[in-house]
């Protein structure tokens, strides 16, 4: 019997057909593509987008500035200045320096210079110590970016650690499952008993909080990488999983003094620590130069003007008596008088006539200050001290580090052959009893007992696997090595 359908049907399904595909499709949203970071550039996207450094490197551009200025500090100054002023009823004319009893209009200007010839090298002293202070900045924000370049390899290989266990975990749910299918089909044809299926039903569950608890903890690890990056929480990333094949390259032998004698002459924190104790010492010399005299040079230009001030624009003479001759009363004696005429002053012409000019040296002689100058230097050689203590505090910190470093690495790495050969044993021990639980001889307990036994040892030289890469790179770390996997 053939079935029959209309050409005109067939078509219009197809089409209804292509349509709601269509229409589906586009309700689907696009899947944003997972990002894969590599270790190199999860450390790349962290130092350049963390805050810390940005600020450290600010810090740094502040102290430049303030080294600029000291270097700045050796010009001379130069400083100009005008004032005008009207004055009412009896006062002082500021040109003429005499009483006046009318409205005067004043105006005067100066231009002023000083330039310090000497001050127990006050100057020179700051000049080294801001110097100093530039390079203690340097050397913190490397102390920073080396140790957020730890952490973002101590997270980065936590993710990894994290995977392998997940997907352990997953394996270990699947195998349980394969055994909770075979027990029940066993249970229903009463070859095994009702405590046999229970337990194997505990056994899954158990398996599958173990998976719970491992995708937890994988989440929370790539979370925590993501905050080192200043990633968005739902950008979806990968990490890019090195060939752990290598790690048989490792070296997990090192001297612990060989360490820490290469170590000390690049490691961020002794650095720090020994800038920080030079620029004390030069804050010392900064405080002893209040000792001295200060020796300065200094000029100046100068000019005023007053609209009280008149000028002498002309004179008239005239012919006045001023007496007679003894027994000629009637002969006076006469007397050529001259009256000088005053005029405006002209605002230019006061401007030069009045222009003048000063140089010379002032010395400045401290001789009782409240010992202010002494407590400054008792207090400098005080912080001197304790920059040198915390020196030295970060080289014996450094060295008790190094030497607990080269003993936990050695310590992993005999922990990762031992689980090595643990899980190597229990994997073989599995084996056997399930070959002798399929045929009967073995009981569910025995059997359930030998599956936890493989999956914790599996668990243990996953994470001892991964602490003797983690503690190695800690040993380059110090040794100012690449960190790479």
């Amino acid at each position: 019997m053939k079935i029959k359908v209309p050409i005109f049907k067939f078509a219009k399904s197809f089409t209804g057909l292509c349509i709601c595909f269509i229409l589906l499709v586009g309700m689907v949203p696009c899947a944003r593509a997972q990002e894969v970071i590599p270790l190199q550039k999860a450390v790349a996207l962290t130092l350049e987008r963390n805050l810390q450094i940005k600020n450290a490197q600010l810090s740094e551009s502040l102290d430049g500035e303030n080294l600029k200025q000291a270097g700045y500090n050796r010009l001379p100054n130069l400083n100009a200045s005008s004032q005008g002023s009207f004055n009412f009823g009896r006062n002082i004319d500021p040109s003429t320096n005499q009483y006046v009893n009318q409205h005067v209009f004043g105006l005067n200007g100066s231009v002023n210079s000083q330039f310090l010839l000497y001050q127990g090298g006050l100057l020179k002293d700051q000049i080294l110590e801001n110097k100093l202070l530039v390079d203690v900045d340097k050397s913190s924000t490397a102390k920073i970016k080396n140790d957020l370049t730890l952490s973002v390899i101590t997270t980065y290989l936590q993710v990894l650690s994290n995977q392998d266990l997940l997907k352990a975990a997953i394996q270990q749910v699947d195998i349980t499952k394969q055994t909770l299918d075979k027990v029940q089909k066993n249970f229903d044809v009463g070859n095994n008993t009702l405590a046999d299926l229970s337990q194997a039903k505990a056994q899954l569950s158990t398996a599958d909080l173990n998976q719970t608890t491992a995708q937890n903890q994988l989440d929370g690890s790539v979370l925590a990488l993501k905050q080192y990056m200043e990633m968005d929480p739902k950008t979806d990333i990968a990490v890019e999983k090195p060939d752990i094949s290598k790690l048989t390259d490792v070296k997990t032998q090192y001297n612990a003094q060989e360490v820490f004698s290469n170590a000390v002459n690049i490691n961020p924190d002794v650095h720090l620590a020994e800038l920080q104790k030079q620029a004390a010492y030069q804050n010392i010399n900064i405080a002893k130069s209040y000792y001295y005299p200060t020796l300065s040079m200094f000029g100046s230009l100068g000019t005023n003007y007053s609209d009280a001030r008149q000028q002498v624009i002309g004179s008239t003479s005239s012919i006045v008596p001023i007496g007679y001759l003894p027994g000629t009363p009637n002969q006076d004696v006469l007397r050529q008088v001259s009256t000088q005429i005053y005029g405006k002053y002209r605002f230019t012409d006061q401007l030069s006539d009045n222009f003048n000019q000063a140089f010379g040296l002032s010395l400045q002689v401290p001789i009782f200050g409240r010992f202010a100058t002494r407590t400054s230097v008792n207090k400098a050689k005080l912080n001197y001290q304790i920059a040198n203590n915390n020196a030295q505090l970060a080289k014996n910190t450094l060295n008790k580090t190094i030497n607990q470093a080269v003993l936990d690495l050695r310590a992993a790495d005999r922990k990762y052959y031992s689980a090595q050969q643990t899980y190597q044993s229990n994997k073989e021990a599995y084996n056997v009893v399930q070959q002798r639980y399929s045929v009967g001889l073995v009981n569910s307990l025995d059997h359930n007992t030998s599956l936890t036994n493989l999956n914790k040892s599996e668990f243990d030289m996953i994470q001892a696997k991964y602490e003797v890469i983690f503690r190695s790179k800690v040993i380059d770390y110090y040794l100012g090595n690449p960190i790479k996997l």
